[in-house]
């Protein structure tokens, strides 16, 4: 499966068509849904702008090397303007709530367990993108 947005370089025939060549199923995000991404585009743009645009690397081990080194920082010392300037390692293990924006309600749906916004799982990213 190839999942995307609803760019044109994606929607093209020529792009479609070769995938569905090949057997692939494609996945389109639904039109106007670029906040489904938004926390994921946000921490791409912080790992350009911090380290990788910063640095000259000559192979893909170093730039495995910097990129992990910059992921551990990100999560555990860099400050976080949405956390109240602490790092996510902190307010995990702190186990300080979040606060909810002025005026958005809590919603809880019966049977559903919910957990943290800065879950365990997400704090260590480098394993998951280094395979």
């Amino acid at each position: 499966m190839f999942n995307t947005d609803r760019g044109s370089q994606f929607t093209s025939p020529a792009s479609t068509g070769a995938l569905l060549e090949r057997g692939i199923q494609v996945s389109m995000d639904g039109k106007g849904r670029y906040l489904d991404n938004i926390f994921v585009e946000r921490l791409w743009r912080s790992i350009k702008y911090e380290e990788v645009y910063l640095k000259a690397y000559k192979d893909g081990t170093e730039a495995k090397q910097g990129i992990g080194s910059y992921l551990d920082f990100y999560n555990r010392e860099r400050p976080h303007q949405a956390l109240g300037y602490c790092a996510p390692e902190k307010m995990f293990h702190d186990g300080q709530p979040r606060k909810r924006p002025e005026g958005q309600q809590e919603i809880l749906i019966p049977g559903v367990e919910t957990k943290p916004l800065a879950a365990e799982d997400s704090l260590n990213l480098a394993p998951l993108l280094f395979k």
